[in-house]
This record gives C-alpha cells, sequence and structure tokens, in this order.
C-alpha cells in the first residue's frame, strides 16, 4: 500500500511526502513516484498525528452520566456501579465511539486502562489505531480477587500476542488506594520479567496522600520508592499532589508522568506544576482521561489547556510554549510508549494529520504551531493517517454512522431496567 500527498506544507515549504507501507518513504519538494492512493494536501499542512498517553476509551459510554461533584464520591457511587453493568460488547462499542472521536480529532494512538481488554482490542484493531491497552487491575485487599486479577493478567497478556502489533499490552494497577502492596510488588516483578510497561494513577487529590501518610507512614511516591517500583517503565498519571522530593525520585528513577489537565481541573483535583517537573527532566506528556471526567478526547484542547495552566501556575507567560506543548502531544506520548512516530521524517511511522490551513480558526498564518496549540480545535483535522493507511478523509470516517447508531442501542438498554441514564445523577 502507498499514499502520495502531494503539495503540502511541512515546516513552511511546500513538498510531496510518500507513504509505503506503513513508514515515510520521500519526502521533497517533486517525489516522482505514482501512488495507490493519491491526496491534494494543497493548502493543507501534515504535521504529526497526537499520541493520548491515558484515557479510558470506553467510558464514552458515560459522557455527562455523572458531573460535577467530587472524584471520589464520582468513582464510589456513580462511576463504578454503571460499569459493573457493562459487558464486553458494550466495552466494544464504547471503544469505537472513541476511536471515532480520536480519528476526527487527529489522535492515531491512546493508551487505555479499563474493563474487558478483548472488546477495547477489537474496537482498535477494526478502526486502524494504536494503541497500549491494559486491564483494570483492582484488589481492594482482598487476597482472592488477586489471585483473580493476577491470572487474568497472565491470561490477556497471552491473548495479547493474536492481536496486530499496533495493540501494546501494558499492565494497569488501577491506584495505591485500590490495590495492595503485594499486587503492586507483583506486577512490578511481572513487568521487570516481561519487559512491559506499568500505568498507574497516582497523587490525584489531597485525600490520596493523606490517606497513603495514614496507612503507610509515607507519601505515595515514598512508598512506591521502598516497593521497588520506581523505573522508566513505571508511567504516574496525574502526580498532582507532589512535593519536591518526590519529584527527585522520579527524576532519579526515570519515572514518567501523565498530565491530564482538563480531568483535573473538572474534578477539582489540583493543579500540576509542570515548570517543577521540567525543571527536573521528568519527562511528561499529555492525556484526556476519560470522557466521563473532561468530556472529550480532543488532545487540541488538552495542548492549550495544559499550555495556560502552567503559565498561570507558574505565573510565567513564557511556560510551557506553543511548539513544546505540541511536542507533548505527539513525539513526547510517542517516546513514552516506545512508539518510531511522533514526527514527520523519512522512516518513521506513518502515522500523520493534515489540517486544513483555509480553516476560519487558522487564519491569518502567522504561527502554524500557534494557531494548532491556541486556536484550532478537531474541526480544522481533514485527514488522519496510521500505520500507512488513511483512517479519515475530508472529514469523514467510514462507518461512523454505525458506531453512533450502536452506542444509541447499547445506552437504551443500559438505561431500560434503571432510570433514564440523564435522570440517574438527579
Amino acid at each position: 500500500m502507498s499514499i502520495l500527498i502531494r503539495k503540502v506544507r511541512l515546516y513552511g515549504e511546500v513538498v510531496d511526502v510518500l507513504i509505503r507501507g506503513n513508514r515515510f518513504d520521500s519526502i521533497g519538494t517533486d517525489v516522482d513516484s505514482s501512488a495507490d492512493v493519491v491526496i491534494d494536501g494543497s493548502g493543507k499542512a501534515i504535521l504529526p498525528s497526537f499520541h493520548n498517553a491515558h484515557t479510558h476509551a470506553s467510558m464514552t459510554l458515560l459522557r455527562g452520566y455523572a458531573d460535577d461533584m467530587d472524584l471520589h464520591t464520582w468513582l464510589s457511587e456513580h462511576i463504578w456501579p454503571f460499569e459493573a453493568r457493562l459487558t464486553e460488547d458494550d466495552i466494544y462499542w464504547g471503544a469505537r465511539l472513541a476511536c471515532l472521536e480520536m480519528i476526527k480529532s487527529g489522535t492515531t494512538f491512546f493508551a487505555d486502562m479499563y474493563w474487558h481488554w478483548k472488546g477495547t482490542a477489537r474496537a482498535v484493531t477494526e478502526m486502524g489505531m494504536r494503541a497500549a491497552l491494559s486491564a483494570a487491575f483492582f484488589d481492594f485487599d482482598d487476597p482472592a480477587r488477586a489471585e483473580t486479577m493476577k491470572r487474568q493478567v497472565m491470561d490477556l497478556h497471552d491473548a495479547s500476542s493474536t492481536y496486530p502489533d499496533r495493540i501494546q499490552f501494558i499492565l494497569g494497577p488501577h491506584a495505591i488506594y485500590t490495590v495492595s502492596s503485594d499486587s503492586l510488588c507483583w506486577l512490578g516483578d511481572y513487568a521487570a520479567r516481561h519487559g512491559l510497561l506499568v500505568h498507574l494513577h497516582l497523587s490525584e487529590t489531597q485525600k490520596e496522600v493523606d490517606d497513603c501518610l495514614a496507612k503507610h507512614g509515607q507519601r505515595p511516591v515514598e512508598y512506591l520508592h521502598g516497593l521497588g517500583l520506581l523505573a522508566p517503565n513505571l508511567i504516574l498519571v496525574h502526580a498532582v499532589w507532589m512535593t519536591g522530593e518526590e519529584m527527585d525520585l522520579l527524576a532519579r528513577h526515570g519515572v514518567q508522568v501523565v498530565h491530564c489537565p482538563v480531568s483535573n481541573m473538572k474534578l477539582c483535583s489540583g493543579r500540576f506544576d509542570y515548570a517543577a517537573m521540567k525543571v527536573r527532566g521528568v519527562a511528561v506528556a499529555l492525556g484526556t482521561d476519560g470522557c466521563s471526567s473532561n468530556n472529550n478526547l480532543d488532545m487540541m484542547e488538552e495542548m492549550k489547556i495544559a499550555s495556560l495552566l502552567a503559565k498561570v501556575t507558574s505565573m510565567d507567560p513564557t511556560a510551557l510554549p506553543a511548539q513544546e506543548a505540541l511536542d507533548m502531544a505527539t513525539v513526547g506520548g510517542a517516546r513514552m510508549y516506545g512508539l518510531d512516530s511522533g514526527r514527520i521524517a523519512t522512516g518513521k511511522l506513518a502515522d500523520c494529520i493534515l489540517v486544513d490551513l483555509n480553516h476560519v480558526r487558522m487564519v491569518p498564518g502567522h504561527h502554524l504551531v500557534s494557531n494548532l496549540v491556541y486556536s484550532a480545535n478537531s474541526s480544522c483535522v481533514d485527514t488522519t493517517i496510521c500505520d500507512g493507511r488513511v483512517l479519515m478523509l475530508g472529514g469523514k470516517v467510514e462507518g461512523e454512522e454505525e458506531i453512533l447508531a450502536q452506542v444509541r442501542a447499547t445506552l437504551a438498554r443500559l438505561a431500560a431496567p434503571h432510570e433514564a441514564v440523564g435522570d440517574a445523577c438527579s
């Protein structure tokens, strides 16, 4: 399969871009080649596609379901009871909706933690995206449940080899308040033996920190350090309530962090100190979190809010400039998950987007990256390509009407024996 993009703008220059297989083959002012698919790139810019470093894809099913409350009430009284009713088929359709939304907003990779791993994996396979998928691991200090969860991890790890290499298996302990010390240690050992990443929520709220101090006599990062889990394969999500000493520990051990600014603001979890992480050299990428706490999967919006939040938190208008925010949402996420993507360059994986430069939000064109971060939204994305395959062209994704219809049918069935979904939170 080959794709030729004619006369597209790249780094201020109009070029032709040839994709062969799943990688960029040639980039130049006049690439003389035929291709299976030819795209007119006139009036468009080619950019790396977005890498959403943390979400819960099938939470699209809970978009608008439980809003305007604190994290722990939100989880225990609303989200977890709803999720207990979801089947693998429900997860499949929720994940397909998430993939559709991400493709239409220029995202080709996401890292996920959720139930029914195979349902999400099937959706990703069919939608043509990349993903790092983890099964949610909860044991609530129950040894019997811990054994069930461990068996699930091993079984799914084995099953993951049957899926396309676009899908990466990772470990997903939910949080230190839902996973026991013994299970965290087991997961750390399992990850080390099999060369896997570990994806964990940490220090999202002040309550989580206070509870950790009360139970273990240590702050969360110190607690993980004592368990031997701090390592380059550990990816921490949120990391809002951090002391300088904890950030130093992260930097010393090469631990990586995912910043989810919209979710943190909506749940009032706290303000992430990007400047303090940056000065210590901690690698930070961007994630949207799930649709029940964001409530969308638009990485353009995430870039803008991350930049603005960093500025107001540090009271420095030069903090997290546009190019840096774009890098966090593209190559930063790619590096975090070991992907050879995030750049438009010969030999790199052919994951990219075409942005409409004539869209009202992109005019005038003083600075492409500034427009992309501070002005654009998902409607500016015209074309999305992943792994050398066109997933969206001219703003249209094949099969999107069926996905919307199936999701509505799924929600109607879930709501049937209960109150209507829209009334369930009243």
